[in-house]
């Protein structure tokens, strides 16, 4: 007996029980199956249960091994009773194995390439081990280690892939006769693929449901109901619902067999369902890649992740790749970021004027989408209308390297070259963002508008329901009110010629929305946010191939208003008053009132400090009829009257007047004040729209071998004004109203002189390259 003890207690289990190839499988956050991946032995075997369901083990009781609870692994009687049987039939018709037996025997086949022998010897090695494992595990536990070792036929082994291959729920939710089924399955796994045998497995059934009558486990209504339900027809597809995720996660987390993610089962269904419907909408345009992402910004979980709706799943559609987390140019979708940016950090107020003239920056020039120009904007406006012109003036003020290391600070980390490798170019999609990591951005700004802490919010948006939240380590300068404010001025997005989109949509509810475009139209992106949720959607060619109809308004934005008619709507948030202050600024230039403008109150952040005071309000001295301008030279002091007069740089003004009828330009000057006005007034009343200062010009050569010419243009502010044109020193000519001059130039240097009746000159120098520097050419 000693011995006998010593080697239940001391000797090693001669088979493990742990299989370490299992299955990968993503739930939902209701436990519901997302997907799975089949294990790198090809069996579907998925994690063990950790406990067995009622029904599943009353019946598997009741058919293996009744006395279970009672023996100690060796059912004697049940070993007689199966060699009377067997002697009787004349063949092996019951082996009289325990489950204990059973699972010995699993463990066993597990361990070796070749299935053992079913002889004698192996029935003495099963049985030593049986009485091991009643030595070293509860009952409950050797029950549980049999439902998740058993064959289910095929390559499905344990319950639990077979709770999902066969009925398509989890083992909690089966049914009577499901839990039957599967409890009379692994004596004949085989049975669920012959056709013939499909009868004899139905008639096991049946007869285990019967026991269970007549042993009380259910009743004759039960039993009814449980006899007509029929076998499934055959292991069903594993769902997938969310394959990049999937993909994502176990890259992420190699060890983790089960993935409980954050994802809502239905709503991740219906998204899917949406990105199908637009998908064979966009592929008639030549796009054939759909990316979204849902957060929740309350609990910054992924409700949402649909990392590549390919239409058709064609291979040349690249449906394999997880575009949510692939870096794509960004377009215009960053510049809300810069917005709040410089409105925290006093750079602006939300009515500030940014110009919106044709510009070039060194090589850069950009061009706003329409290809028009207002003259000058309000930064709100500039942000609404998505103008590229002035988004690039706030770059400029604000800094390149300053703004990438803000961004840096938000969360975006594709940003690894250096500053002025991007260049202005960054805040028109010069650099690459993703999906994950800018919605995330997003989410996080509204919630600052929300809660007032950009700081306290996490570092990264949650996947899995185990993920800890930590607290982010970098501080950005976005707070409460610069969020807020923000949010407010992308309520108001919309383009000329899309307009019906947002007033089609705007009955329901609030969203705070942006799009963008990027250059080439290779990708097109629409990110908004209501109360509660933040939807990102991307829309492209995960090739990188361009498709002339693709625009985030046009492509993005309609898949985005979809996912929030589904989300249904909610309010908007609350006014954060104590994270706001208002000053007095100008009403037509948004600076600060020096008391020479109609001033008007502005909210800007609590904690910024704008302090500019208006540029474009000039106090100016008129005849005594004030109709004409005069000076101290000209006219007596007591003779004049002064005013104040909101006046733009002459660029701006050409085009700003022509969308603002009422604006005034400057008077003239009187006559016989012309003559001292060098003496008196240094306002500059020309500019150049082109060639800017030190432009580089590259003019090639036509088919006939000549030069093609470049045309130069300028603006005066007196519409009535001439203005005489020198180029090296030459007389070219003079021009009214419309100030062009169409020029043949060599290559080298020229310098431009432009003089009017009032005696102004304006000079500029630019180069014209020749064909061995036209990389130059800015």
């Amino acid at each position: 007996m000693a011995i006998i003890f010593l080697y239940l207690q001391f000797a090693p289990l001669p088979y493990a029980f742990n299989n370490n190839q299992y299955a990968r499988v993503l739930l939902s956050s209701d436990g519901a199956l997302l997907g799975a991946q089949i294990a790198t032995d090809h069996q579907w075997r998925f994690a063990p249960v950790e406990s067995l369901p009622e029904k599943y083990s009353q019946s598997l009781l009741v058919f293996e091994d009744q006395y279970f609870y009672s023996h100690l692994g060796i059912d004697i009687s049940a070993i007689g009773r199966a060699t009377i049987s067997n002697i009787k039939r004349g063949h092996v018709v019951s082996g009289g194995s325990t489950i204990t037996m059973q699972l010995a025997r699993m463990l066993r086949q597990e361990s070796v390439e070749d299935a053992p022998p079913r002889n004698l010897l192996s029935k003495i090695i099963e049985a030593f081990v049986a009485l091991q494992l009643e030595w070293r595990l509860s009952k409950n536990d050797i029950l549980r280690e049999y439902a998740n070792h058993a064959p289910f036929g095929g390559n499905i082994i344990g319950l639990h892939a077979a709770s999902w291959r066969y009925f398509g729920r989890s083992p909690e939710q089966l049914s009577w006769a499901e839990s039957a089924l599967l409890a009379v399955l692994p004596n004949s796994p085989s049975m669920m693929h012959l056709g013939l045998q499909r009868e004899r497995l139905q008639q096991k059934r049946d007869r285990l449901l019967h026991k269970l009558r007549n042993k009380s486990f259910i009743s004759d209504l039960d039993l009814q109901l449980a006899l007509l339900e029929p076998l499934p027809e055959k292991p069903q597809p594993l769902p997938q619902l969310a394959p990049h995720l999937l993909t994502r996660l176990i890259k992420e987390n190699p060890d983790v067999p089960l993935l409980y993610s954050t994802i809502n089962q239905n709503l991740q269904k219906r998204v899917n369902e949406i990105t199908d419907r637009h998908s064979k909408r966009l592929a008639s345009d030549g796009v054939n890649n759909l990316a979204v992402i849902v957060i929740n910004h309350e609990t910054f979980e992924t409700l949402v992740y649909i990392g590549n709706r390919a239409w058709l799943n064609a291979v040349q559609s690249s449906p394999d790749v997880d575009i949510v987390n692939r870096p794509r140019s960004t377009g215009s979708i960053l510049k809300p970021l810069l917005f709040a940016s410089m409105l925290q950090e006093g750079e602006i107020t939300p009515a500030t004027l940014v110009p919106d003239v044709p510009t070039q920056f060194g090589s850069f020039t950009p061009q706003n989408y329409d290809r028009q120009f207002r003259g000058a904007v309000p930064a709100q406006q500039a942000l609404a209308q998505s103008l590229n012109i002035p988004s690039v003036y706030m770059l400029k003020q604000y800094g390149v390297v300053r703004f990438q290391e803000q961004l840096k600070s938000l969360g975006m980390t594709t940003l690894f070259r250096p500053a002025d490798d991007y260049g202005l170019t960054l805040i028109l999609g010069g650099a690459e963002g993703s999906l994950w990591e800018i919605s995330g951005i997003y989410a996080r700004m509204i919630a600052t508008a929300r809660d007032g802490s950009f700081s306290k919010l996490p570092e990264k948006i949650s996947l899995l329901q185990s993920e800890t939240k930590k607290p982010r380590t970098k501080l950005p300068m976005i707070r409460q009110g610069s969020a807020w404010l923000t949010l407010q001025a992308m309520i108001e997005v919309a383009r000329p010629g899309n307009d019906s989109l947002w007033r089609d949509y705007q009955g329901s509810q609030n969203i705070a929305w942006k799009t963008g475009t990027s250059y080439g139209l290779r990708d097109a992106w629409a990110i908004g946010s209501n109360s509660r949720y933040t939807v990102g959607v991307w829309a492209g060619n995960s090739g990188g191939e361009p498709a002339p109809a693709l625009t985030g308004s046009t492509s993005a934005a309609p898949v985005m208003f979809d996912i929030f008619d589904v989300l249904g709507s909610s309010s908007w948030l609350q006014k954060p008053e104590h994270a706001l202050k208002k000053v007095s600024v100008c009403a037509d230039d948004g600076y600060l009132a020096g008391g020479q403008c109609v001033a008007v109150d502005q909210e800007i952040p609590v904690d910024s400090h704008f302090e500019k005071v208006t540029p474009n309000h000039k106090r100016i001295h008129l005849d005594a009829q004030k109709t004409l301008r005069v000076h101290s030279n000209c006219e007596s002091v007591n003779n004049m009257r002064a005013a104040d007069w909101f006046v733009l740089p002459p660029a701006q003004e050409y085009f700003w007047r022509q969308r603002h009828s009422n604006y005034q330009s400057l008077p003239a000057w009187r006559k016989d004040c012309i003559a001292q006005l060098a003496e008196v007034d240094d306002d500059q009343p020309m500019d150049m729209l082109y060639p800017h200062e030190t432009s580089r010009i590259y003019l090639p050569v036509d088919l006939n071998g000549l030069r093609t010419r470049a045309l130069l243009r300028a603006v005066h502010r007196n519409n009535d004004a001439k203005i005489f044109w020198h180029i090296d020193d030459k007389y070219l000519g003079e021009t009214k109203v419309f100030h062009e001059q169409s020029l043949a130039l060599e290559p080298g240097m020229h310098k431009l002189l432009l003089l009017d009746e009032q005696g102004y000159k304006l000079e500029r120098w630019f180069k014209v390259l020749g064909d061995d520097n036209k990389k130059e050419a800015r």
